[in-house]
């Protein structure tokens, strides 16, 4: 009995790794794109985004990296907005915004082209009939004390920070790139 007890415990020892391993999703691609459309894919499967990462990977290069953990309840769609001009990240932001999606993350990625994107993650909860809307605002600036300013006049109007990355644009060089955003009534 005493040894059927420990074999039992055990098996039930071996078999939690393989149980939480079903509960994280990790993606990983060097397309933009694609990555979009395996966030979906997760999310149908009952996977919610986590966090993302842009960077050099051992094998596969440069890529985003998206961690997915399984959720009980709830379904959601996402959109992966990348590019290297702010003036469209602002566009792309606000049509998901006045569409019902909500920033989730954001990171730098080196594209296919040679040139680094500034990569939105934005979700939307689609067990929602009415989802809030947002107006979004980008930042973007070359200087720290620029920045403080910005934020500070942006916040004033009632948007919140969301996130930063520095980023090499097309336009800029090297800039700070921060996201605000305000819920629409």
């Amino acid at each position: 009995m005493r040894t059927l007890c420990l074999l039992a415990s055990l098996t039930a020892l071996l078999a939690i790794p393989a149980y939480a391993q079903e509960d994280v999703r990790v993606l990983a691609t060097n397309k933009t794109s694609t990555m979009e459309k395996e966030m979906n894919e997760a999310a149908e499967a009952g996977y919610r985004f986590a966090g993302v990462m842009g960077g050099d990977t051992a094998f596969g290069g440069s890529e985003v990296v998206v961690l997915m953990t399984r959720v009980p309840d709830g379904s959601f769609g996402y959109k992966l907005l990348a590019t290297s001009k702010t003036s469209t990240m602002q566009k792309e932001m606000q049509e998901a915004g006045d569409a019902g999606f909500e920033y989730k993350g954001q990171t730098v990625f080196k594209s296919t082209f040679g040139g680094k994107e500034v990569v939105v993650v934005l979700e939307r909860d689609k067990t929602v009939a009415q989802p809030a809307k947002y107006e979004y605002r980008l930042l973007a600036t070359k200087k720290s004390s620029t920045l403080q300013k910005e934020v500070s006049e942006a916040t004033a109007a009632g948007y919140a920070f969301v996130g930063m990355t520095v980023a090499d644009t097309a336009i800029g060089g090297d800039e700070i790139v921060s996201i605000l955003r305000k819920r629409i009534p």
